[in-house]
């Protein structure tokens, strides 16, 4: 008897768990050679809110977490995907070129590394004591913003999205991310990672689906402090006015312009500084 391939019924990660889009809609995939892959869920408005609901719930319990602690579980999730990496270059080259799949794979492990590295130390770089002429102390640190929201683009689907992410985490941040319209299933797969790693649910949750759809209410919701990633003029000009009226940082790459994601510039601890709020402090002396 010949036996049938299962085909695999990709699902989005949000709040922890995998879960269908609320709609039930869903979008074929195909590989390379034209293959039938499995049916992406189309995310919704609903999907959205909903991603942004079990952000917020996790967003506290992370944020109190050490900073060496979050460092161990980024430099965790970095194992993970060198361990899986040719799992992980199947899903990003779908029969298609796998040096290429193989090099992103490789610097989406570095990125997470690099980020790993950050968590301890950027709060010495950014924050500082202030002198002031007068009887008492005034000193700045730092403190998350709460819920991000990235928009992936469609180039390195892997990596970018990592790149987009991984800052906003490591300094105690949760994130909503639209992955990549046109190659979400590296996305899908690195929700199957997340799900076995000490990441808790919640802190990054993946949304799949048409951005046309979601970006507007990515643009509006008022629990989003910020908005980071790539997005052409016409998603621009509608965040940056959603972004207005509910007063949200908004840190935007014009998709008309290439990145290059493998570049030492992809990564930077300003990229952590964009997605912090600074807080300073006067304290009396002898008090």
């Amino acid at each position: 008897m010949t036996r049938l391939s299962i085909t695999k019924t990709p699902k989005v990660y949000v709040g922890g768990a995998f879960i269908r889009s609320e709609s039930g809609r869903t979008f074929p995939l195909v590989d390379a050679a034209g293959t039938f892959v499995g049916h992406v869920p189309q995310c919704t408005r609903k999907d959205l809110r909903n991603a942004v609901e079990a952000a917020a719930k996790a967003g506290p319990g992370w944020a109190r977490r050490t900073a060496y602690n979050r460092g161990q579980i980024l430099y965790r999730l970095a194992e993970m995907i060198e361990a899986r990496s040719t799992e992980m270059v199947a899903a990003i080259a779908l029969g298609g070129a796998t040096k290429t799949a193989e090099r992103e794979v490789a610097a989406t492990v570095d990125r997470l590394v690099y980020y790993a590295g950050w968590t301890d130390k950027y709060e010495q770089v950014l924050g500082g004591v202030n002198p002031v002429a007068a009887p008492y102390f005034n000193f700045t640190v730092t403190e998350p913003m709460g819920v991000v929201g990235v928009l992936a683009p469609d180039e390195a689907p892997l990596l970018a999205l990592v790149s987009l992410f991984a800052p906003a985490i490591a300094c105690g941040n949760t994130v909503v991310a639209i992955a990549s319209e046109r190659s979400p299933y590296p996305a899908i797969v690195l929700g199957e990672m997340l799900a076995t790693s000490d990441l808790p649910g919640g802190v990054v949750n993946l949304l799949t689906g048409f951005r046309k759809e979601i970006v507007p209410t990515l643009a509006t919701h008022a629990h989003l402090r910020a908005v980071t990633g790539v997005a052409s003029a016409e998603e621009r000009k509608l965040i940056e006015t959603g972004a207005a009226e509910s007063v949200k940082r908004v840190k935007l790459t014009p998709a008309e312009k290439p990145s290059d994601w493998q570049a030492d510039s992809a990564q930077s601890l300003y990229a952590i500084r964009d997605l912090v709020e600074f807080k300073t402090t006067w304290h009396p002396v002898g008090a």
